[in-house]
């Protein structure tokens, strides 16, 4: 594992790291249950590093540091915890991050589901960044950065009796370079972001008119939805709006925030879906 991750710090292997920090920091900590642990577009072990990269992107911060610990059930195939730890440490590197510490426990067969993760990740503040819903005002913004519902629908292909005649994959990704983008250019102008994990977008519509005590106004074209992502949830009766995601993300923008169009276009990974405009 530790050739894995190599790096001056990890290569002390105590039971913590020891690292300098200054200035503004984020700190976040997630757990991953997800099943099956093998997905079509990727792996839970994947999916821990780019949820937890992301939950510090919209903080603002530019992600630097994780922990990683596992819980594994007895009897996983020591070569699928290799092919997690391997799209672990790929994740990683895509995201400009480093394992500094971590923990591994195992529990007994039937008490586990393969493998459980922990991750939590520390960092530092974009400069730009000024992230909070107290600066949201009445006729922002919502632009939501891609397809939604796609992520949870490719996982529940991958369930047992659960498949779709499709090639749709995850689109689990990590976003922290893309918003860093965006606050180099925006900076003050983007008050909030979220990622519509759990719940999905309509959930996280909702939390936002609570929060900032605003309408929201959705444009039936302002999400889109892959026609097969379309096809899946109305075989299973589920809305689009209400299905996980995890390459996706809403940024809450300033109506004045002028050439903010031209640039969601053209930072990769791109951020090419339509508005939303809120109310007051």
């Amino acid at each position: 594992m530790f050739s894995l991750f190599k790096h001056e710090l990890l290569d002390e292997r105590h039971d913590g790291a020891i690292f300098e920090l200054t200035g503004r920091v984020a700190f976040s900590t997630d757990s991953y249950v997800v099943s099956p642990i093998f997905f079509p577009g990727g792996n839970i072990g994947e999916l821990a590093v780019n949820g937890t990269v992301n939950d510090l992107a919209m903080c603002g911060a530019i992600p630097k540091y994780l922990s990683l610990s596992f819980i594994i059930e007895e009897g996983l195939p020591m070569t699928q915890f290799w092919d997690i730890l391997v799209s672990i440490r790929d994740a990683a590197q895509r995201a400009g991050v480093q394992t500094m510490t971590g923990d591994t426990k195992v529990v007994e067969k039937g008490k586990g589901d393969g493998i459980f993760i922990n991750t939590s990740g520390i960092g530092k503040m974009h400069p730009q960044a000024r992230i909070a819903t107290r600066h949201v005002r009445a006729g922002d913004k919502i632009v939501v950065s891609g397809y939604v519902a796609t992520h949870g629908i490719a996982i529940m292909s991958g369930r047992t009796g659960l498949t779709f005649e499709t090639d749709l994959v995850s689109d689990t990704a990590n976003l922290n370079h893309t918003v860093a983008a965006l606050l180099d250019d925006f900076g003050e102008q983007i008050p909030l972001l979220h990622d519509p994990t759990r719940g999905g977008v309509a959930t996280v519509l909702n939390e936002i008119a609570q929060n900032c005590r605003l309408g929201v106004t959705l444009a039936q074209e302002a999400i889109t939805v892959l026609n097969d992502v379309q096809s899946a949830c109305e075989l299973l009766g589920l809305d689009p709006l209400y299905v996980a995601n995890e390459g996706v993300f809403l940024t809450v923008v300033a109506a004045e925030a002028a050439g903010f169009e031209a640039a969601r276009t053209s930072t990769p990974p791109g951020v090419s879906a339509p508005e939303i405009a809120t109310g007051s």
